[in-house]
């Protein structure tokens, strides 16, 4: 039987690139055992880094696609290397492993850019498929997690005061009314689909409203959406 074209990619191209994976965690066993589960799903693993002043390094040297990176490690934490990296390396993705969602410095990597977030016990079919999401430039996003997470902390840093000075400085000013609502329905975790059936708008309008947020406001993915909504008080905790 002749093989089927595939619909959703044009006649003629090429499959997409296989991303390009360095793995940060101070724990040899986390290391190897995603390196063995991502190689078996033909991605990529171009190096390891046991905390982060390696993997600061070996992002430099290796310029990979996609960053795993631990959240506490010795030398260097995860959220001070994730901010060197994005800071020299804007198209760089990182992804946050942690053992417990609910974690303050997940928040941070967040506010920094990191694109999401993963848990250490995550399934092998989980974290191939978060590598290659991340990879085509969207945010690995539990809303439901997301929300509670930045609930959480934005809560508590307004509350105390004397926080610590949020990661995101944007002025909500330059959005039009419409990109306004667009973006405290987007925080509140909704879908393009959910959010073009809210306000009555086609799918392909709800992206283009997206994109020029994200330009007009120099945000890297729906993550520091929520983080920023969040902390400019365009959505606040308890908000549905």
């Amino acid at each position: 039987m002749k093989a089927q074209p595939d619909p959703a990619r044009p006649p003629g191209s090429t499959p997409p690139a296989s991303p390009r994976v360095l793995i940060a965690d101070d724990q040899e066993l986390i290391r190897t055992g995603f390196r063995l589960i991502l190689t078996a799903r033909g991605i990529d693993v171009v190096g390891e880094a046991a905390d982060g002043a390696e993997a600061v390094a070996a992002e430099r040297r290796l310029r990979p696609d996609v960053v795993l990176m631990d959240i506490r490690m010795p030398t260097m934490d995860g959220l001070e290397a994730t901010r060197r990296i994005l800071d020299h390396s804007p198209r760089c993705r990182v992804l946050m492993l942690t053992t417990f969602d609910l974690d303050r410095y997940v928040y941070g990597a967040l506010a920094l850019g990191a694109s999401g977030f993963l848990l250490k016990d995550v399934t092998a079919d989980h974290l191939a498929a978060a590598v290659r999401l991340v990879d085509t430039g969207d945010a690995l996003l539990a809303p439901s997690i997301t929300r509670r997470l930045v609930q959480r902390f934005a809560s508590a840093d307004q509350s105390a005061g004397d926080g610590p000075t949020p990661a995101i400085h944007r002025d909500l000013a330059a959005l039009t009314p419409r990109e306004l609502e667009v973006l405290t329905l987007l925080s509140r975790g909704l879908s393009n689909t959910e959010l073009a059936q809210a306000l009555t708008l086609s799918e392909a309008t709800v992206k283009t409203h997206v994109a020029r947020i994200f330009a007009k406001l120099a945000l890297r993915d729906r993550a520091q959406a929520v983080v920023l909504a969040y902390e400019t008080g365009l959505v606040t905790p308890g908000d549905t």
